[in-house]
């Protein structure tokens, strides 16, 4: 398998998770609740060391983020603007400090892993669903409308670790698992 490595913020599912994934249509793959992350740096196909490397300036940057509480906002298409790669929910209150804690981190992170750089504005998100590659058009439109309607009745989440993921052994089960986890400040 292929690497795949990235370092996120777990972001806990709760009773919300089930509902609104309830509502779904088909032709998406639905993430499990131990998959949901906010996304603090991409490193993508990097070796295991370069991923490892990434993680101790992550892990130490950690030690100065602080926890947050934050709200599940809006839902919205994430990707391509035809194609909705990523069907996530906005983070509406607690957005200011994980914005800025990916912003103040992330440069360093992907130099740390000789990753592409990522100059796009952070703008943090929790992906709930991604359209399978067999999806049809008809299913793809329905997911971008399901998405963009989506009302998760704006749940509390408590964001107060950083983790190194990687691909699941098991990808019928989970997508991800993580490799090395570290507290946020003020736990």
């Amino acid at each position: 398998m292929r690497p795949n490595w990235f370092v996120a913020f777990p972001v806990p599912a709760g009773p919300w998770l089930e509902r609104a994934l309830a509502e779904a249509p088909p032709g998406l793959r639905l993430f499990h609740g131990d998959d949901l992350h906010v996304t603090l740096a991409f490193l993508g196909l990097v070796p295991e060391a370069e991923a490892r490397a990434a993680w101790a300036v992550a892990a130490s940057a950690a030690a100065s983020m602080p926890a947050v509480d934050a709200t599940l906002g809006p839902g919205v298409a994430m990707g391509s603007l035809h194609r909705g790669s990523a069907l996530s929910a906005l983070i509406a209150e607690g957005n200011e400090p994980l914005a800025s804690a990916i912003g103040a981190a992330r440069t360093a992170i992907l130099t740390a892993a000789s990753a592409r750089p990522d100059e796009r504005p952070p703008k943090p998100h929790v992906t709930l669903a991604r359209p399978t590659k067999r999806a049809t058009l008809a299913e793809r439109s329905a997911a971008l409308a399901w998405a963009q309607t989506l009302d998760l009745g704006a749940p509390r989440v408590r964001i107060d670790r950083l983790a190194l993921y990687t691909w699941s052994e098991d990808r019928a089960q989970r997508l991800f698992r993580i490799a090395a986890q570290a507290p946020l400040r003020g736990l």
